[in-house]
């Protein structure tokens, strides 16, 4: 399943290994989105409780067919 999370902040691309090998993409809005594939739900939540972890402010998930590929800069 293709996932897309958006945080507020730009993180350092060099976590995108910790975030299950969710590509990091920088947006103008000072926000960036995590975006890939992952395993299962299970490293969903485990992502997400990265997330949390280090307080990011979760800003949005969207999941499925229609999420844009890594760094294509396209909404959904």
């Amino acid at each position: 399943m293709r996932y897309s999370i958006r945080i507020k902040g730009h993180l350092d691309p060099c976590w995108q290994d910790w975030f299950e090998g969710l590509t990091i993409v920088h947006e103008d809005e000072g926000t960036s989105r995590l975006t890939g594939s992952l395993r299962d739900q299970a490293a969903l939540y485990g992502v997400l409780t990265k997330i949390r972890a280090l307080g990011l402010t979760l800003l949005a998930l969207e999941t499925g067919e229609g999420v844009a590929p890594s760094g294509s800069g396209d909404s959904f």
